[in-house]
């Protein structure tokens, strides 16, 4: 591989077939960005810290929910390796920021 962009993909096994394939290329890339120093630590973790810092701990709630509805759930966020409450949460933000632009277009 030529290019240091990531390509688009049209589904998730596609993108899984090119990490697979392409692993030297990933490997050759990371060697680079380490050699010259560039590689952050812990940015993820850090921002994502830094903002639950600032908004205050989420409220608990109960949701209560069809037990086919938890087990799909479960099953989908294990697909793609999250729990299935981060699973849950995401799908809600989604859902709330469609419905949003959704009701703008109104």
């Amino acid at each position: 591989m030529s290019t240091s962009k990531l390509p688009r993909f049209k589904n998730e096994a596609e993108e899984a077939e090119w990490w697979a394939k392409n692993q030297d290329f990933i490997l050759q890339q990371f060697e680079k960005v380490k050699a010259a120093r560039k590689i952050g630590k812990g940015t993820v973790a850090r921002i994502a810290g830094e903002r639950a810092a600032q908004s205050g701990p989420s409220p608990t709630i109960t949701i209560r929910l069809a037990e086919d509805d938890l087990i799909r759930a479960r099953t989908l966020a294990a697909r793609r390796g999250l729990r299935y409450q981060t699973y849950l949460k995401m799908l809600i933000h989604q859902a709330l920021d469609s419905e949003e632009k959704r009701a703008g277009r109104q």
